[in-house]
């Protein structure tokens, strides 16, 4: 069970509540232009993610290993796509759990992660075999 779906409301309806019983309607507006405010922050830093992403292909990162280094469990899909720069490219069915989102670089290497409610649970990195493997490199 999610418990932040019932504890930031709960927490904003008992920070309304606090702020009537210590200055009346005038702490009620304070209170209010700090949620407001709030809001707003959040809803910058969204548009701001995606106005960066929109320059990028869908499931484009400059470095799939440098991205796999980065990655911590339990983040949001929203701080992934803030540290690709792109939007990821969706494997799995719409809707459906957990989603599965690929970003891969320019050699073809790739980081496949899976959100589980809305929170990065697992990723893979792949990186294809060097095609001159069996080729030993020339000494200097």
């Amino acid at each position: 069970m999610n418990l932040r779906k019932f504890l930031i409301p709960l927490g904003i309806v008992v920070l309304v509540f606090a702020a009537y019983r210590a200055y009346g309607p005038q702490g009620i507006l304070t209170v209010s232009g700090g949620l407001v405010m709030w809001g707003l922050l959040h809803y910058t830093r969204l548009m701001n993610v995606m106005q960066k992403a929109r320059h990028s292909p869908i499931g484009y990162v400059g470095s799939a290993v440098m991205l796999n280094a980065k990655l911590k469990p339990g983040v949001n899909l929203m701080h992934v796509i803030a540290m690709t720069r792109a939007l990821g490219e969706q494997l799995s069915a719409e809707g459906q759990e957990p989603e599965v989102y690929r970003w891969t670089d320019g050699t073809q290497s790739h980081v496949t992660c899976e959100f589980e409610k809305g929170r990065l649970a697992r990723w893979q990195l792949v990186r294809p075999a060097r095609q001159d493997a069996g080729v030993p490199a020339a000494e200097s």
